[in-house]
């Protein structure tokens, strides 16, 4: 199949570049082949190259930055709203499939038992606002005909990206913050479930070629956590001794507001693996 991947010199496309280059004819474009906040671009572009799958793992999300100023928030709509939109138009027009990643931020936490595919987001950051209109964008195409999958995830770790905007994960800076300071403050609070990169991809490739109907698709591993419960996982696996001390939310100077509870729930495709033997997977590498 020949496949498009966008961002894929992120975090998350470089682990899709791997996995589809096995078994497909893949082309993989960055910010500096496509910019999928220019409509013409886009159609252009993807029309000439006529893939049959386009994967978009571009995104913002500098989640308190968009807070904070409005030049971000208007970047972070155009990324997050007008790019799913433009993807989708010029999916439809040739017929390829599109599948687009959304966030568990797209709740507002209050659910305990976690959320459902089915359940109705209502974000509470601008952040989860931008992602919750870009899925909006991807369902107007549907009664159109696109073909679409649109997988909401959390927390994503793994191996970094070759870019320079992609971030280390959550781990790999505890890690980092464990060989500077004698204990570490970490949030016991905003349970949700964190998601290995390279399980992710091995799950969208299945996905798109497992014979499952378009819609939408919770992809997480399993093992729902809070931030602090996960620190405390990761240096017992190391065998680190370090304190660290659980805190609430309001103790962080965080310009956005997060869900308290944004476990997503999985009732559509086979279940992924503990994240915490994810983890060990990731260190040993």
């Amino acid at each position: 199949m020949k496949t498009l991947i966008l961002g894929a010199k992120g975090n998350l496309g470089g682990q899709l570049k791997k996995v589809f280059a096995a078994k497909n004819e893949v082309i993989a474009w960055d910010r500096g082949e496509i910019d999928i906040t220019d409509r013409e671009l886009i159609l252009k572009k993807i029309i000439d190259l006529k893939p049959e799958l386009v994967i978009n793992a571009a995104a913002y999300n500098a989640v308190d930055r968009c807070e904070e100023s409005e030049d971000e928030y208007e970047l972070a709509k155009k990324i997050n709203i007008d790019g799913p939109k433009f993807l989708a138009e010029a999916c439809l027009k040739i017929g390829a499939m599109l599948v687009h990643y959304s966030t568990d931020y797209v709740f507002e936490g209050k659910k305990k038992r976690g959320y459902l595919e089915a359940d109705e987001p209502r974000p509470i950051n601008r952040y989860g606002k931008s992602k919750f209109h870009g899925e909006k964008r991807i369902l107007e195409f549907s009664g159109k005909g696109l073909k679409w999958y649109l997988i909401r995830t959390s927390k994503l770790f793994g191996p970094v990206g070759e870019s320079e905007a992609a971030k280390p994960s959550f781990f790999d800076i505890m890690l980092k913050q464990s060989k500077n300071q004698p204990s570490l403050e970490v949030v016991n609070e905003e349970a949700s479930c964190f998601t290995y990169t390279p399980d992710l991809a091995k799950a969208t490739c299945e996905l798109v070629s497992g014979g499952y109907g378009y819609g939408i698709y919770h992809i997480v591993n399993g093992g729902a956590c809070t931030w602090h419960e996960a620190a405390l996982e990761l240096f017992k696996f190391l065998e680190i001794e370090i304190k660290v001390k659980p805190i609430t939310s309001d103790k962080l100077a965080r310009s956005a507001k997060r869900p308290k509870c944004s476990v997503l729930l999985n009732t559509k495709f086979p279940p992924l693996r503990d994240y915490r033997e994810a983890l060990k997977e990731y260190f040993r590498k």
